[in-house]
């Protein structure tokens, strides 16, 4: 019988436990949740606060980058000026640590459908986001954010054309 109790015991304490490597995983989803519902209520100093002093982020096109302050500038302008509302859905939060290689650090990766209101009453305009987000320290340090710059062109009203020939 104390075997039995011993037994159990052991077994409960073991499994009610979470690993450490777990709850900094929910830890760092928690801090991109609340990057995100800054991001959908267009608070830039909320944004600010979770972005580490140096921050970089990348995206969407391939020569595109910023640091924390051109980051916020750019959000509070546009959120002022530009931005209506933002509804961010989220579809799918994954927090993995890579332990080897380019990308040795904590991320979260988010999968989100947005739709994207503007001031001036154009749109909505809906589009698919992949974001990845490097976390040290209770802070995103990293992003890389990818969507389809032309779907939404194409969703206001532009057109692409081609170049004009020398012919």
């Amino acid at each position: 019988m104390k075997q039995l109790i011993l037994s159990a015991t052991v077994c409960i304490g073991l499994f009610s436990c979470t690993s450490p490597n777990a709850q900094k995983e929910s830890q760092n989803l928690a801090i991109a949740k609340e990057y995100m519902e800054a991001v959908e209520t267009k608070d830039a100093d909320a944004m600010g606060a979770l972005l580490a002093e140096d921050y970089i982020g990348y995206g969407p096109s391939v020569g595109d980058s910023t640091n924390k302050a051109d980051a916020i500038a750019s959000w509070k302008y546009n959120a002022e000026n530009l931005y209506e509302s933002i509804e961010y859905t989220r579809h799918k939060d994954l927090a993995v640590t890579v332990t080897e290689g380019e990308a040795i650090g904590d991320w979260v990766l988010n999968w989100a459908y947005l739709t994207i209101k503007y001031k001036d009453g154009r749109g909505p305009v809906n589009v698919w986001v992949n974001a990845v987000y490097r976390i040290e320290n209770g802070k995103i340090v990293q992003s890389r954010t990818f969507y389809n710059e032309a779907d939404i062109l194409r969703q206001l009203g532009y057109q692409m054309l081609p170049p004009e020939s020398d012919e």
